[in-house]
């Protein structure tokens, strides 16, 4: 029970950071381009508590349910007679300070990732040893040795892309290797100082809610950090993150990835309280991950998120007039109401998966 209510407070503190950083994106653009900000709000619901600035006369509020926030402008869903609304300011002024939000998320967790980069061992590409069947074993009883690489590839072996897709750390070999290996894939390698092409290699294989994902069989070298590659390893973890994102949206779009792979707050609450258990660089981590996932899913062009009025504001700015404000808010409602839906049925879906 006391690991559940820790597992909780985790949760709300971790969400309610990431909320926090997103609204405070498009807070200080706000400010800084003049508009008025009514009210600035961590989380949705009944408030518990607020100050009301006399200086700025916003609200600064927290609310009883951590699972959004907003910062409310005058002039952001109508008219307003205020002369520093929102809906006064040039479309190009209000395209940045919808895009803000995101891009302070995909900002944190690009900053945090150096963070991990500088306390962690970052392995690379080069084949060091082959793991025992039983050391492959641990990851589960749904691994099948059937295909082991040992045949085909020697320790020394440096992998340099897989199925085309050029590899420099042990995170990109593995994701590629996870999200390719589910069939036999062509790998370039770097052997004895002489690069060459290797076809149809077979990777173990590994079923998880009914996904097939290919696994290596082998442990790599750690790479050597410097300060010049320090930044490129960074910049290179943050990159996968958010190629990860993209391309899960798109093999659940294309029925690789079923419905059960798909969790809300409920399953990545679970996901945050395992991180804490095992220590502070995997709570980190799994921080930096939802925060970049946070940023790239606003940006989606999906009504009702900061990516669909993105959409509406860079049609303006391109043919110069403005989306009657009766059809951008039937298009936000109708969103919003699908994105709700949604969230709903994936919550109940992860809470069925709890018990």
């Amino acid at each position: 029970m006391f690991d559940t209510l820790i597992t909780i407070l985790v949760s709300l503190l971790a969400f309610g950071f990431l909320i926090f950083i997103h609204e405070f994106g498009h807070f200080i653009t706000a400010r800084i381009f003049g508009v008025t900000v009514t009210e600035f709000s961590i989380g949705m619901g009944p408030k518990l508590m607020w100050y009301d600035s006399k200086k700025s006369g916003t609200r600064y509020s927290l609310a009883m349910l951590p699972i959004g926030g907003f910062v409310a402008m005058a002039g952001e869903d109508g008219e307003s007679d205020d002369p520093n609304a929102f809906n006064k300011k040039p479309a190009w002024q209000r395209f940045i300070i919808t895009a803000a939000g995101a891009f302070v998320n995909i900002v944190f967790g690009f900053l945090a990732m150096f963070l991990i980069v500088g306390m962690i061992k970052i392995g690379g590409t080069t084949v060091g040893r082959f793991s025992t069947n039983e050391e492959m074993l641990e990851m589960g009883e749904s691994v099948d040795l059937t295909d082991r690489t040992s045949s085909v590839l020697k320790v020394g072996d440096v992998i340099l892309s897989v199925e085309g897709k050029k590899v420099y750390i042990a995170d990109e070999l593995s994701y590629e290797i996870m999200r390719h290996g589910d069939k036999p894939v062509d790998l370039v390698i770097e052997r004895d100082g002489v690069v060459m092409e290797l076809n149809d290699v077979s990777f173990p294989k590994v079923t998880d809610q009914g996904q097939v994902f290919g696994v290596l069989d082998f442990r790599v070298y750690e790479k050597e950090k410097t300060f010049g590659n320090f930044f490129s390893i960074s910049f290179r973890k943050t990159g996968l993150v958010l190629r990860m994102c993209w391309e899960s949206i798109f093999d659940l779009i294309t029925g690789r990835y079923s419905f059960a792979a798909v969790s809300g707050p409920v399953g990545i609450s679970g996901a945050i309280g395992d991180a804490f258990s095992a220590g502070f660089l995997s709570l980190l981590n799994i921080i930096v991950i939802i925060s970049i996932n946070l940023g790239f899913m606003n940006l989606l062009p999906i009504p009702a998120l900061d990516g669909g009025r993105l959409i509406v504001l860079f049609v303006e700015m391109v043919f110069r007039k403005k989306l009657p404000e009766r059809v951008e808010a039937m298009i936000n409602t109708v969103g919003l109401a699908i994105l709700l839906g949604l969230s709903v049925l994936i919550m109940v879906k992860d809470i069925f998966t709890l018990f």
